[in-house]
């Protein structure tokens, strides 16, 4: 596959040399999956006609596969807008260590899935891939340290060459040291894109290149966590683990090296190239000529290559931990290493009518796909084989944007994952001039059980015996105002043949159907000037039978004292609140990296508490935070240890000092 990887990238950047890069203003946003030319106007202007000298920027973006133009977040007031998990997510103790939702979160997505999900949240995806337009090139730095050394780097740019041809770059990369042994983890991610129009807006033409790495130390969990709380120097790092080579491990910023754990890369590579039929037209402002193009027919493609590989390494294992801790008998070996490698390659081709000339926000795509699915597992034989599905999709937002309805659906037709499918369709109605609106919204989802559970992989997990496809009912309500920052949301859930890991190594399908309600509200309270409080709630419950354990109630609480002082600064300061209810929090398997269901240990937590400063001059961005101020309280019978634990013999960090800076720069 490595042929094709050079292939797929010698075309890309043959495409860009043969390309003609005249100065000519770009075309709106308007189609799944980027811009599209639909007429004149205002954000069309913004980039022709401009003072050159000017300090000033237009700048906006679309998501792969949407519809809506957005803009850069310039709100200072949470500070997850640039961490790279948001509270309702919890990881193992410290950043880049393996992640799980504290809401239910099922994959709906049929087709090829390998099965492994607890560093995801870390990944760049296609989906919250930006394509941008800007007036001006624009880079933004962010750095934050954190307590024992933890460290974030971000840095964000793009720009446009001749206004026909728009590229960025992305890059973050994290480590963590972490709170106790063994725990340090690194995160690297990159990101580059491309997006270039034609002079006559007939055809456009779309590159990704995402790359992925999670590498993470695997300490199986405290052998003693009971002793957090009386020990002689207060430093959790005096503790023993279950994993790694505990006599010789310490923190060091610096330590990128993974002895014990598991390492997640992907990659994605992704070419779309569209070519219009249509009007032209055209307007003469000043002696310059501006280009139009309405769009009635369009002949899209797109050619997706995907890699991924999981692997989990010991270099010195202790046989007696793991069979004591985990059940697993390595019996001789002197190392423990299991990995599986994935590649996906598909082709897709669609035709895409526009019934209207001067909307592209409305349409009809329909189209089919090929995928090659393969893998090489060192003691199994080679594995190769394919899927075909047809998809289509009906997009109507109406142009005075009170009316916004989405159809869509997807069947795979032949293949290995014949029979999965995805159907979803929403209505979105803007109710008033102020912002109000509500959305409605269904999804079905029919999907094989993922490659792992299957026994399509070399890590020790036992294999399905009763395999059947899972299926999933989603109904959702929403209603709420943007500008004034109130949501209310209702999901309720009917799973079938629920896929599930019911211990450590041992995948399982509940096959009675269940029910799940989510309530989710949000507001800000405004109580004076300069004082807001900031409420948000998740409510859930689900079928006591099934094999899912949630906290009732999950809250973040902030109150926030916030203003605009001295003209160009901006003030956002407060505490903060984050609490869930208590609940039996599944284990985690290092090994495999799954977290499955155990029935005879209950998390519970104290309120976590965390005080903040946030501020903004002009364009540069600080953020100060004092967490886990809970800690400081000493532990007792009533409110229990001075930890709070993520899982089972996995605790947080203790008072832990962030500061952070986020700086923006227009050239």
């Amino acid at each position: 596959m490595s042929f094709l990887k050079t292939l797929l990238l010698s075309c890309i950047f043959l495409t860009l040399i043969q390309l003609e890069l005249s100065a000519q203003k770009p075309g709106n946003f308007g189609r799944p999956g980027g811009f599209t030319s639909m007429g004149a106007g205002k954000a069309t202007d913004s980039l022709q006609k401009r003072d050159q000298n000017a300090d000033s920027i237009t700048i906006f973006y679309k998501l792969y596969n949407s519809n809506e133009a957005l803009k850069l977040d310039s709100s200072i007031n949470d500070f997850f807008v640039h961490y790279p998990l948001p509270y309702t997510t919890y990881n193992l103790g410290n950043l880049g260590t393996a992640t799980k939702s504290y809401l239910f979160e099922p994959l709906q997505k049929g087709g090829f899935d390998a099965g492994f999900h607890a560093y995801d949240r870390y990944f760049y995806t296609l989906e919250g891939t930006p394509f941008y337009q800007t007036t001006r090139p624009y880079t933004e730095f962010g750095y934050l340290l954190g307590g024992k050394g933890e460290q974030l780097i971000e840095i964000k740019h793009t720009q446009n060459n001749k206004q026909q041809l728009n590229f960025s770059f992305d890059y973050r990369f994290s480590n963590s040291p972490g709170n106790v042994k063994n725990q340090n983890a690194n995160l690297n991610n990159m990101r580059i894109t491309a997006h270039y129009q034609s002079k006559r807006k007939q055809y456009e033409s779309y590159w990704v290149m995402l790359n992925n790495k999670a590498a993470s130390s695997e300490n199986g969990g405290l052998v003693k966590a009971s002793k957090l709380d009386s020990l002689s120097l207060n430093n959790p790092y005096e503790l023993e683990t279950r994993l790694g080579v505990s006599g010789v491990a310490f923190s060091n910023p610096f330590n990128t090296s993974i002895a014990t754990g598991n390492i997640y890369k992907s990659n994605t590579l992704l070419w779309r190239q569209s070519y219009d039929l249509g009007q032209k037209d055209s307007i003469v402002k000043d002696t310059i000529v501006i280009h139009l193009f309405y769009p009635r027919l369009r002949f899209q493609n797109e050619i997706k290559y995907e890699s991924s590989e999981y692997t989990f390494a010991d270099n010195a294992p202790n046989a007696a931990s793991y069979l004591e801790y985990f059940k697993y008998d390595i019996g001789s070996n002197t190392k423990v290493k299991f990995a599986d490698a994935w590649t996906v390659l598909t082709n897709e081709f669609s035709v895409l009518s526009f019934p209207q000339k001067n909307n592209a926000n409305q349409f009809l795509q329909l189209g089919q796909g090929y995928s090659n699915l393969s893998t090489t597992l060192a003691n199994q034989k080679a594995w190769n084989n394919y899927d075909i599905y047809a998809f289509g999709v009906y997009k109507n937002k109406t142009r005075n944007q009170f009316w916004d309805l989405l159809a869509a659906g997807k069947l795979f037709l032949n293949g290995y994952h014949a029979g999965d499918y995805d159907a979803q369709f929403s209505l979105a109605r803007l109710l008033s001039a102020k912002g109000n609106y509500v959305r409605l919204s269904f999804q079905n989802s029919n999907r094989t059980p993922s490659a792992n559970y299957l026994g399509l992989t070399q890590f020790p997990v036992s294999s399905l015996t009763n395999s059947q496809k899972e299926n999933i009912i989603k109904l959702s309500a929403e209603t709420g105002n943007r500008k004034t920052g109130w949501n209310l949301a209702a999901n309720y859930e009917l799973i079938n043949n629920f896929n599930y890991f019911s211990a450590a190594l041992q995948p399982a399908v509940y096959t009675p159907a269940f029910s799940y309600l989510r309530i989710q509200a949000s507001n800000k309270f405004k109580i004076s000037t300069y004082w807001n409080w900031y409420n948000e709630l998740n409510f859930q419950t689900v079928d006591p039978a099934a094999p899912i354990h949630l906290p009732l109630l999950l809250t973040r609480q902030r109150l926030a004292f916030e203003g605009n002082f001295y003209k160009n600064l901006f003030l956002s300061s407060g505490l903060e609140f984050i609490y869930h209810t208590d609940y039996k929090a599944d284990d985690y398997m290092p090994l495999t990296g799954q977290f499955y269901v155990q029935n005879d240990y209950t998390l519970h937590n104290r309120p976590t508490a965390n005080a903040y400063l946030n501020l903004m001059i002009k364009r540069f961005k600080a953020y100060v935070r004092l967490e886990n101020l809970n800690t400081l309280i000493s532990s007792s019978t009533a409110l229990g240890s001075s930890y709070n634990f993520t899982t089972r013999n996995y605790p947080g960090t203790g008072t832990w000092f962030r500061v952070g800076i986020w700086w923006n720069f227009i050239n």
